[in-house]
């Protein structure tokens, strides 16, 4: 009687799994070496080797880093913002709970994970990487931003919120989000105590509750 072939299991060695497993494999390590090296100093030789390939196999699905980096941010990043786009198109609650579901997603999914090291990647190399700063901002920015923005005119327009300059406001918003994650990933290891993201987060939707109240009325 012939012998079954053997189950492939996640210990098999990576080069016997299937090939539809690869890109994110390599996708998988360059975020760790992106946020390790930054974006110049990263090479495809060290992200192939920590993702078990040869270069040339990295080769044969990202034919530069370019494009590598950008399918980082597209698994990364992207599939959060799909989410948030989801949960605000079925929003039925307040205003005020929309925004703090949405920012604590952006907290718990991105900032305090692998993925929080692209931000600061972003902003110490957009001068030199035009390109990546203009796809980042087109793919990343401009979705979040108008997320808030929505948020914030609902808010408004339900006498949730007082009048505010929504892009202003939008931008105030983010700010403390972005400094949290250039934070931990530039000062973290410095600190006695470091950065607690839920703990800023709290202090800022107090704050952002007290801000957005309409006046006369009691805070959202």
């Amino acid at each position: 009687m012939p012998e079954e072939d053997a189950p492939e299991d996640s210990a098999a060695p990576r080069w016997r799994r299937r090939k539809e497993a690869r890109p994110r494999e390599i996708v998988d390590a360059a975020l760790t070496v992106f946020g390790e090296r930054g974006f110049a100093a990263a090479r495809l030789e060290d992200v192939a080797a920590r993702a078990g390939v040869s270069k040339g196999t990295l080769y044969l699905y990202f034919p530069n880093k370019e494009e590598l980096f950008k399918a980082v941010v597209r698994e990364a990043i992207l599939p959060n913002l799909d989410m948030a786009e989801r949960l605000l198109a079925g929003a039925q609650g307040p205003s005020f709970a929309v925004l703090e579901t949405l920012l604590t997603l952006f907290a718990t999914r991105i900032l305090t994970t692998r993925a929080g090291a692209i931000p600061k990647l972003i902003v110490a190399e957009a001068g030199n990487f035009p390109d990546l700063a203009r796809f980042y901002y087109e793919e990343v920015i401009r979705r979040a931003f108008a997320l808030l923005a929505a948020v914030l005119e609902r808010g408004v327009a339900r006498g949730e919120f007082r009048p505010v300059d929504v892009d202003s406001t939008v931008r105030l918003i983010v700010a403390p989000m972005l400094m949290s994650a250039l934070w931990r990933s530039s000062f973290a290891a410095l600190e006695e105590r470091p950065l607690d993201v839920r703990a800023l987060l709290a202090a800022h939707l107090d704050a952002l509750r007290r801000a957005l109240a309409p006046e006369g009325g009691p805070s959202p």
